[in-house]
């Protein structure tokens, strides 16, 4: 019983610590963008930033839905979706830092 009570607090722990991460990600995203113009183009670091915290949020979403899943709270249909579009924005930010490391290094071969 004081198992499957650890497990419980430990889910609870969790998931506020999430809504806390998510909570401190959306005021600083909203803080970025009210200091920009309204017709201001985004910024390469802008996007690149958007993309990590896309990835990070579905990361989060998956292992929450999850942890929902193990309760038998969650179906199974969403287990798998939630895990395979984290998967993917893994995949694309892992494609994203292996093109910019690449260009780099090809930026530090050139002659001078």
């Amino acid at each position: 019983m004081s198992t499957i009570t650890n497990f419980s607090q430990a889910i609870n722990a969790y998931q506020a610590a999430s809504k806390a991460v998510s909570s401190l990600a959306q005021s600083s995203m909203q803080s970025t963008s009210s200091a920009a113009p309204a017709s201001a183009q985004p910024s390469f670091s802008d996007l690149v930033g958007g993309a990590l915290m896309q990835a990070k949020t579905g990361a989060y979403k998956a292992e929450a839905i999850s942890t929902q899943g193990l309760l038998g709270k969650a179906d199974i249909t969403d287990v798998i979706t939630a895990v395979s579009n984290a998967e993917l924005s893994l995949n694309t930010v892992v494609s994203i830092r292996d093109r910019m490391i690449n260009a780099y290094q090809d930026i530090i071969k050139m002659p001078i």
